[in-house]
């Protein structure tokens, strides 16, 4: 069974950085991609980053563009999520997820992590 464990979660000040970590086993790691989400309060669950798993290409979203780093370590089994620059409104719980293919649904999550960034 796929398990995804988030961790690195945390309050910090605007302008400071964080790098989450995410956990997983119980598949194949380094064949799957990889990815973040978010989910602010009052916002429905949006994509962050992604990382490919056959390629180690990276896609992100605008809002965090120039300014987030997703990376990945198949022998740990970990990706991560180094956030620099933090703004407010980047205030979420971030949760990290899977899948086999680009043309898959991102099919397992993790519980999450709390960020909180204040001005």
């Amino acid at each position: 069974q796929v398990q995804l464990v988030e961790s690195g979660g945390g309050l910090v000040q605007a302008g400071e950085s964080l790098r989450l970590s995410c956990a997983a086993s119980g598949f194949s790691f380094s064949n799957y991609d990889m990815g973040w989400f978010r989910q602010a309060p009052g916002k429905e669950r949006e994509f962050v980053a992604r990382i490919g798993g056959s390629n180690i290409a990276t896609v992100y979203a605008d809002s965090v563009k120039g300014r987030f780093t997703i990376s990945r370590d198949n022998a740990k089994k970990s990706v991560y999520l180094l956030m620099n620059s933090l703004k407010p409104e980047d205030t979420a719980v971030y949760y990290c997820t899977t899948r086999i293919l680009p043309s898959f649904p991102w099919s397992s999550w993790g519980q999450g992590t709390q960020v909180t960034v204040s001005s």
